[in-house]
C-alpha cells in the first residue's frame, strides 16, 4: 500500500453520504427539469412520490403534502412536465431526487394530450352519452347561476333574464380559475342539488354554470373529474357556458345543454315573456271564435230539428181520440161481462138443491158413526189386554219383593246413604244404621264387628230405655 493511499481520510458512511448531500445541494442548488412522468404514487401520508424520465435516465421527485394540495395540476402518470425544486440526496437509500414545489404540463400540447386521456376515459364510463341528458323544464320558476361574482358573465346573464323573463335567480359565488375553481364548482352543482323543495331558499329549476372565455389553462378547472362527475350526477338540468363558442371543456360534454355564451344560455333557460303574453293572446281570441262558431252551429241544427216537429196539439189529438174510443167500449163491455157472470152463476145455483146435500150428509154421518163404534171397540180390548198384563206382573213383583222376607221375622240393614249392608266389613264402631222391619224401621249405632273372634254368649242386657228396641 502506498502512502497515498495510508494518508487518504477515513470517514464513516454516515459522513460520506452526508458530504455528498450537501455537495449536492450546493452545487445544483434550485434547478427546472424537463421530463415525462413515470410512476407516482399517493400514500396516506399525503405526500406523492413520483419518477421524473426520459429515453436515458430516470430521476426519482417527492412533493411533500403542503406543496401537494397547492398544485395547480396534479402529477398524472404519461404526462411531459416542468419541475421546478431542490436537488437533493436520500442517503438512507443512497440515491438522488430532487423536492419538487412547483410541477406544470410542458406547453399547451401536453395538457391538451392530458384532456384527450381523461376524455377517453370519462366517456368509457358513459358520462357523455345523449341518452342520459335531461330536457329543460319550459317555464323554470327558479334558475341557478354558478359564476364569479365580480365578473360581467354574471351581470350579462342577469341582465338577459330580465329582458326575456324576469324570474327568481340564485348566484352560487366561485372562482373560475386557479387551483381552487374545480373544487369550488363541483361544491355549488351538488349545493344546489341538495336544496328540498318548500325550504328556506327555492329549489332550482335549472343550473347555469357560466365563464368567459380564455385559455386552456384558465379553462383547466372546468376539465377536471369532480367537476364532470358532480354534474354528470345533477338531478338539476345543467347548462354549460364556459368560455366563447370556440372553447370547449369536459363540462360541455356531460351538461345537459352546451351554450355557446353565458348570454346564449339566459336565452336557452327561460322564454321571452312579451311573446308568451301575444301567444296566450292570440290562443285566447282563437278559443272564444271557436266557442262562437260552435254555439252559432249548434243553434241552426236546433232551429233545423225545430222545423221538423210536431206542435204539441197535434201530438196530443191522436192519444186524445184513442182514449175516448176505449172509454166508450169500456161500459159496454162490463156491461157484457157482468151478464156472462150472471148466467154462469145462475146454472150453477140449478145444479145446487137441498135435498141433495142433505142426502149426502146423512150418508158421511152414518159412515163416521160405524167408524167410531169401530174405533171405540178396538181401544176397549187394548186397554184390557194391558190390565190383564199389568196385574199378571204386579203379582210377580209381589212374590219377588224382600217384603215378603220381612214377614217371616228377617229385617233389612241399611247405612247413612240408604244402601243395603251385606257385609260386616262394610261397617265400623260407632256407624250409623237404619234397621227395616215388618211394621217399621229403627235407627241405631254400632258397637264394633266380631267377625274374626270366636262367638262368646251373648250378655244379658237392660231393656233400653227408649223405644229403639234391644239390637241383639
Amino acid at each position: 500500500m502506498n502512502d497515498k493511499q495510508t494518508n487518504v481520510l477515513e470517514l464513516t458512511v454516515s459522513e460520506l453520504s452526508f458530504s455528498l448531500k450537501k455537495m449536492v445541494e450546493d452545487q445544483f442548488g434550485y434547478v427546472r427539469v424537463r421530463g415525462e412522468l413515470g410512476r407516482v404514487s399517493r400514500p396516506a401520508s399525503g405526500h406523492i412520490y413520483l419518477d421524473l424520465k426520459d429515453d436515458k435516465a430516470v430521476l426519482n421527485g417527492v412533493i411533500w403534502k403542503g406543496v401537494a394540495s397547492r398544485l395547480k395540476h396534479p402529477p398524472e402518470e404519461g404526462l411531459e412536465v416542468i419541475a421546478s425544486g431542490k436537488l437533493t440526496t436520500f442517503p438512507g437509500s443512497s440515491k438522488y431526487q430532487i423536492v419538487i414545489d412547483n410541477i406544470e404540463p410542458a406547453g399547451a400540447g401536453a395538457l391538451m394530450a392530458l384532456l384527450e386521456e381523461r376524455k377517453k376515459k370519462l366517456a368509457g364510463e358513459g358520462l357523455f352519452e345523449e341518452n342520459r341528458k335531461q330536457l329543460l323544464p319550459y317555464l323554470p320558476k327558479v334558475i341557478g347561476v354558478v359564476t364569479s361574482p365580480t365578473g360581467s358573465v354574471v351581470r350579462d346573464v342577469l341582465h338577459r333574464l330580465k329582458d326575456r323573463f324576469p324570474l327568481h335567480v340564485l348566484v352560487w359565488p366561485v372562482r373560475v380559475q386557479g387551483e381552487n375553481c374545480a373544487g369550488e364548482v363541483s361544491k355549488a352543482i351538488d349545493g344546489f342539488n341538495a336544496f328540498k323543495t318548500g325550504g328556506d331558499l327555492p329549489r332550482p329549476d335549472i343550473i347555469i354554470v357560466a365563464r368567459g372565455g380564455g385559455s386552456i389553462e384558465d379553462l383547466w378547472g372546468f376539465n377536471e373529474e369532480v367537476v364532470v362527475r358532480a354534474a354528470a350526477q345533477s338531478q338539476i338540468p345543467l347548462i354549460s357556458a364556459v368560455g366563447h363558442e370556440t372553447d370547449w371543456t369536459l363540462l360541455d360534454l356531460v351538461a345537459d345543454i352546451r351554450a355557446p355564451t353565458p348570454t346564449a344560455a339566459a336565452e336557452m333557460a327561460v322564454r321571452v315573456r312579451a311573446d308568451l303574453d301575444a301567444k296566450i293572446a292570440a290562443l285566447t281570441a282563437r278559443h272564444r271564435a271557436g266557442i262562437r262558431r260552435t254555439l252559432d252551429t249548434q243553434k241552426n241544427h236546433l232551429r233545423a230539428a225545430e222545423r221538423g216537429l210536431s206542435t204539441p196539439q197535434s201530438l196530443l189529438d191522436i192519444p186524445r181520440q184513442r182514449f175516448d174510443s176505449i172509454a166508450q167500449r169500456l161500459g159496454q163491455g162490463l156491461a157484457m161481462a157482468a151478464s156472462k157472470k150472471r148466467a154462469g152463476y145462475e146454472r150453477i145455483a140449478a145444479r145446487l138443491s137441498w135435498h141433495g146435500l142433505s142426502g149426502r150428509v146423512t150418508i158421511n154421518t152414518e159412515k163416521i158413526e160405524g167408524i167410531d163404534q169401530r174405533i171405540t171397540r178396538a181401544v176397549r180390548q187394548l186397554l184390557d189386554n194391558a190390565g190383564a198384563r199389568l196385574e199378571q206382573a204386579n203379582r210377580l213383583l209381589g212374590s219377588l219383593s224382600y217384603m215378603n222376607v220381612l214377614d217371616r221375622g228377617f229385617a233389612v240393614i241399611m247405612d247413612e246413604k240408604g244402601k243395603a249392608v251385606t257385609a260386616t266389613s262394610s261397617l265400623h264402631a260407632n256407624s250409623l244404621i237404619n234397621i227395616r222391619m215388618k211394621d217399621g224401621e229403627v235407627t241405631a249405632r254400632t258397637l264394633g264387628t266380631s267377625s274374626s273372634t270366636p262367638k262368646q254368649p251373648a250378655a244379658k242386657r237392660k231393656p233400653a230405655v227408649s223405644d229403639q228396641g234391644d239390637l241383639f
